[in-house]
C-alpha cells in the first residue's frame, strides 16, 4: 500500500512548489450585450480593433479562460494564452477543450475581420487535430486564425496553436455561417 499522506512537491511554471502555488482564481468580465450591440455598428475588424484598444470588452470566454485577442488585422487574429493548472485535465495537461476554444476564437475572429459593417458569423463546425499535450511547463500559446475562403454565407477559416518556439500543438479548420446583424 502507498502511503497517501505524504505528497511529492508540485512544480509550477515558476519553479515554485506546491506549497507556494495558489489553486484558486477570481474573474470578472463585462456585459457581453456592449459588445453585442456594437457588431452592426463597425467592420468586423474595426470591432476586433476597439476590442484590442480596451474600447469595447473583451467576451466573457475570455476572462473565464484568462486568453487574449493579441493581433488582428484582415484575414487574421491571434488569441494568446499562459497555461495554468485551471486549465487541466485529470490527466495533467491542458484539456481539449481548451484547445478547441482557443481554436475556435482565431479562425472565427479570422472571419469576422473580413466582414463588412452589419455581418456577423457563427461557427458551424469544428475539425481539429490535437498534436502535442500541453502544460504549465509549455509556456505562453498563440493560436493563429486565418481566412482561407469568404464567400457570400460562409466562410471557411484554419487556425494553429503553437509554443513559443513555433512548434505546432494543434490545427483546426472551421466553416462559418454569415449572415446580416440587425440593428438593436
Amino acid at each position: 500500500m502507498s502511503d497517501t499522506s505524504k505528497k511529492s512537491p508540485v512544480t509550477g511554471a515558476a519553479g515554485e512548489t506546491g506549497a507556494e502555488i495558489q489553486r484558486s482564481r477570481v474573474f470578472g468580465w463585462e456585459d457581453p450585450a456592449i459588445s453585442a450591440d456594437a457588431v452592426p455598428h463597425h467592420s468586423g475588424l474595426d470591432f476586433l480593433r476597439e476590442i484590442l484598444a480596451g474600447r469595447l470588452p473583451a467576451p466573457p470566454i475570455a476572462a473565464t479562460l484568462g486568453f487574449t485577442l493579441e493581433e488582428a488585422e484582415h484575414g487574421r487574429a491571434v488569441f494568446v494564452l499562459v497555461p495554468g493548472e485551471e486549465h487541466y485535465n485529470p490527466i495533467g495537461s491542458v484539456h481539449g477543450g481548451v484547445y478547441a476554444t482557443l481554436l475556435d476564437s482565431a479562425a472565427g475572429c479570422a472571419v469576422q475581420s473580413v466582414l463588412p459593417r452589419g455581418m456577423g458569423y457563427t461557427s458551424i463546425d469544428l475539425t481539429l487535430k490535437f498534436l502535442r499535450p500541453i502544460t504549465v511547463d509549455t509556456g505562453k500559446v498563440r493560436a493563429i486564425g486565418t481566412v482561407l475562403n469568404s464567400g457570400r454565407r460562409t466562410a471557411l477559416a484554419q487556425a494553429e496553436l503553437r509554443d513559443s518556439d513555433d512548434r505546432l500543438l494543434a490545427h483546426a479548420t472551421s466553416s462559418c455561417m454569415l449572415f446580416p446583424v440587425p440593428v438593436s
